[in-house]
């Protein structure tokens, strides 16, 4: 045991763990969370109502009690592990929803119920990350700064590099490139201010929750930890701690299809799939719409992409209308401000 973790903790945290189909990555989440040398208070799993027998396998490993099937509301299953050789517990909630919410609503969901339970610090990430064995440690000593709305993990991928587009800056001038990665740190630097952190190791203060509120649910997946921290950084510094890593797996990303067209190589997403691009379409219009500090440079952007979207359609791909009411109305709902996550399977797949 650290010297850190012999002192009575100040303030108590919870990790917020959102998973969907990918079981075995999140067990290897959740053996690392339970195995910091800086203590978890408690644990969050929001199962986005994942179809591979992920709660099956959460009874076989000892996190949950039972295997919970929810019909209309989420459901939830609350186990306390004892860690013995720490002389500590550590209370793991499994909640169960009745449907796929996404990440932004998994996130929602995880950061409402770790508030509401009143911990002082929430700990954000996807199931395909992997914090080392002293990530907390090393980034709890700066929750004791003053001004501080949330602490970011340094994110590596499996082969050691830095992953500098999960880090970086607001780019309001050209929201289609809202993130301006950071790329480079100064190897003296304990910490360093920055914009933007995507929920791959994110701590975020119960201050700033109350201040600003919970991840928009209805982002569904796509640029809800960016407009999140708009939210954040209005109310205080978001610090990038170097020395803390977390893993981040990247197993989200999926085999685009590859098609040669006049001696060019295009990639894209199989039909089954496309209906995943609508959520950032729709929300990078959004959010461009509300923050952009050029409207005329963001429309001029804008209307390019989507003529250039229906172009493809028309030259490249098969379900030309289908293709080109999607892509019109993902445009649209952005600039309304609609967000109906049932509408891109509809437009796509029904008859």
């Amino acid at each position: 045991m650290t010297e850190l973790n012999k002192q009575e903790k100040r303030e108590t945290i919870a990790a917020v763990v959102v998973t969907y189909n990918r079981k075995e990555l999140l067990i290897e989440c959740l053996d690392a969370l339970i195995n910091q040398t800086y203590l978890l208070d408690a644990i969050y799993i929001i199962d986005n109502a994942s179809t591979d027998c992920t709660p099956e396998l959460l009874v076989e490993k000892g996190y949950i009690n039972e295997a919970l099937s929810p019909d209309n509301e989420p459901i939830e299953d609350i186990k306390t592990l004892k860690l013995p050789e720490f002389d500590k517990t550590i209370d793991v909630h499994y909640v169960r929803m009745h449907e796929n919410t996404g990440g932004a609503g998994g996130f929602h969901e995880g950061v409402k119920r770790g508030y509401e339970a009143g911990y002082d610090w929430l700990w954000l990430m996807d199931d395909d990350a992997e914090p080392i064995k002293d990530s907390l440690e090393k980034i709890v000593t700066f929750t004791e700064k003053e001004g501080i709305s949330a602490l970011a993990n340094w994110p590596i991928d499996k082969n050691n590099k830095v992953l500098c587009q999960h880090r970086g800056y607001f780019n309001f001038k050209d929201v289609f490139k809202i993130i301006i990665p950071i790329k480079a740190i100064g190897e003296k630097l304990d910490c360093v201010e920055i914009d933007i952190a995507s929920f791959v190791g994110i701590l975020i203060s119960r201050k700033a929750i109350k201040k600003i509120g919970y991840p928009r649910k209805d982002f569904f997946i796509h640029m809800d930890d960016v407009e999140f921290c708009i939210r954040l950084r209005g109310v205080g510094k978001i610090l990038l701690i170097p020395d803390s890593i977390i893993i981040h797996k990247e197993e989200v990303k999926k085999r685009l299809h590859k098609r040669l067209l006049l001696g060019r190589q295009y990639f894209f997403q199989p039909y089954s799939k496309l209906w995943l691009t609508y959520y950032g379409k729709r929300n990078i219009i959004w959010l461009g719409r509300k923050y952009s500090s050029n409207k005329i440079f963001f429309y001029f952007k804008m209307t390019k992409f989507y003529l250039r979207a229906i172009i493809s359609a028309l030259v490249i791909h098969d379900h030309k209308i289908k293709r080109i009411k999607f892509q019109t109305s993902a445009y649209l709902d952005g600039l309304k401000g609609i967000f109906d996550n049932k509408k891109p399977k509809k437009i796509l797949y029904d008859n």
